[in-house]
């Protein structure tokens, strides 16, 4: 790792960031010693996901090291801390907590891009945000699928990968799962749009 991201620094003029995990399984959390050895080598920023390459998907995310990475005295890049972001009291407290220069989030994005407004809400002022309402779900789902067409110029593919995010952009709507099954089997942005109508009346 240390070889690779060194010759990438070397070959470009770009700051180079790398974003990594605590290490390969529990035997192997080398994340501190890493850490330092990717910054000595010119990185100029480092992510760490708080999970082992073997963690099971679901176990919780391990800030420790994350946090002994940011209070190393030898470490001057900002850190970045990731797992198990989900809203705003969760943000608070990785920040308070750990002491990270900023937070990346991932998993939790899906489906629900308004959680970046509902983290800087809170953080800013303790605000809750209500949650939005099916319309807005609506708008943005079909933008989402718009400009997945529009990068990919593929209908089809652009259609198929949408199918992913449908019970994300929904969950909670108790009535959604017959428009979901209909979203399931269509193949184009008229129809996929046609049932969307049906979902904000």
């Amino acid at each position: 790792m240390v070889a690779i991201t060194e010759a990438v620094v070397k070959a470009v003029k770009k700051p180079v960031t790398v974003k990594t995990r605590l290490g390969y399984d529990s035997d192997h959390k080398e994340i501190v010693d890493i850490a330092e050895r990717l910054q000595d080598v010119g990185i100029q920023a480092l992510t760490i996901h708080g999970r082992l390459r073997t963690t099971k998907w679901g176990e919780p995310a391990d800030w420790t090291l994350i946090g002994e990475v940011k209070n190393n005295p030898r470490m001057h890049i900002p850190i970045i801390g990731n797992g198990d972001v989900v809203d705003g009291p969760s943000a608070k407290y990785f920040l308070d907590n750990f002491g990270v220069d900023g937070l990346m989030i991932g998993r939790a994005t899906y489906g629900n891009p308004w959680i970046f407004r509902e983290i800087h809400a809170f953080l800013q002022n303790g605000e809750i945000v209500s949650a939005p309402d099916v319309n807005e779900r609506v708008r943005v789902a079909k933008s989402h699928l718009s400009d997945s067409l529009n990068y990919k110029n593929d209908e089809f593919y652009a259609v198929m990968e949408m199918r992913k995010h449908w019970g994300l952009y929904f969950k909670g709507f108790v009535n959604f799962k017959q428009f979901k099954m209909r979203l399931m089997e269509v193949k184009t942005i008229e129809e996929v749009f046609a049932i969307l109508d049906e979902v904000a009346l």
